[in-house]
């Protein structure tokens, strides 16, 4: 069957406007038309996008129920945090930096990835018993490795334990030192794009073939020669991974790390989020991460009280519209014109 060839200037599309909007919130961040509170909203709202949209390849589109996300966040955050602390900072636990401060540029991404890679080794060990089992099951396994990871980080002293860890910032300062640019922006910016693209194209491979074959019935899969456990490895350690990256992300855009900021509210929070946007839909995960970060903060002066209007707007989402903004559509769905800023065959 004959391929369509998309034209040059329409494969160019999408990539040019996604340059030109980091090059203007860039703009805006580096001649302060933006203040830092707006900035961090903004770097808040991606690191929820892959938050949300990681949780959702195996909440939405295969079917399961993690309710643990946070735990793998939690490992990207400490991993990533102590080789740019150790690499490219002063510390009284590390001593002097063990490569030039100048390299941190360079050096900030692969530490991303291999927080990254770390939180995806723990999500193998969470799923190897997602073989054996499903719904409640599951849900109960990945709270207990959420609750293991954290207590894990609450007795590893070096890391700072209870109290936390911190130095994230100077490596921002290191960075700053290079290049007198917001270089949170361009790293949150540049890893939710490349999220979103890695999750878009597993859910159009084989691999995504097989997750909504197992989403919608495991057994009938495995008849019809589905391998459901080598998809589920897979979907299981990709999530993880990316969440560990928005770890990773979140820790340096705070400069401060502790186990209470990945407990089971954490993991709340990306649920919410994942059944708001609509299961199985991405364009539905990045909607809801942009509504509930900025709902977060129009309700931060109800300060605990707010913890009882979001759940409250849950229900009655539950209530009237079960399925979500998006349901299991995208928005390509709704707007079909849209397909061809994505078209990259």
């Amino acid at each position: 069957m004959p391929t369509t060839r998309i034209p040059p200037r329409q494969r160019l599309t999408l990539p040019l406007l996604l340059a030109a909007l980091l090059a203007g919130i860039m703009a805006l961040a580096y001649f302060e038309v933006i203040d830092l509170y707006i900035q961090t909203i903004i770097l808040f709202i991606g690191i929820n996008i892959i938050i949300s949209s990681s949780l959702n390849l195996v909440n939405g589109h295969m079917g399961e129920f993690s309710c643990g996300h946070a735990g793998f966040v939690a490992v990207g955050a400490y991993v990533s945090s102590v080789i740019t602390v150790a690499l490219f900072t002063s510390d009284r636990v590390f001593g002097p930096p063990l490569l030039p401060p100048q390299l941190a540029p360079l050096g900030f991404p692969l530490a991303l990835l291999a927080g990254g890679a770390a939180a995806a080794v723990a999500g193998l060990l969470v799923a190897l018993p997602s073989f054996r089992t499903r719904g409640d099951y599951l849900a109960i396994i990945t709270i207990a490795a959420n609750y293991i990871i954290i207590t894990t980080v609450i007795n590893i002293d070096t890391i700072g334990g209870a109290r936390g860890f911190m130095g994230m910032k100077r490596v921002i300062f290191a960075m700053e030192e290079v290049a007198e640019i917001p270089w949170m922006v361009l790293w949150v910016f540049t890893f939710t794009i490349l999220s979103l693209i890695a999750i878009r194209r597993f859910v159009s491979s084989t691999y995504g073939k097989g997750i909504i074959a197992i989403q919608q019935d495991e057994v009938a899969a495995e008849m019809m020669g589905v391998n459901t456990n080598r998809i589920k490895l897979v979907a299981f350690m990709l999530s993880s991974g990316l969440a560990g990256i928005a770890g990773g992300l979140y820790a340096h855009v705070i400069g401060y790390v502790n186990p209470k900021s990945f407990d089971i509210l954490k993991s709340t929070e990306a649920m919410v989020m994942v059944y708001l946007g609509g299961m199985g839909s991405i364009s539905g995960a990045v909607l809801s991460a942009i509504l509930f970060t900025l709902l977060l903060e129009a309700l931060r002066p109800l300060q605990i009280i707010k913890w009882i209007v979001i759940p409250l707007l849950l229900i009655i989402l539950m209530q009237f519209r079960p399925e979500g903004i998006m349901g299991n559509r995208e928005l390509t769905d709704i707007f079909p014109r849209l397909k061809k800023l994505h078209r990259f065959k």
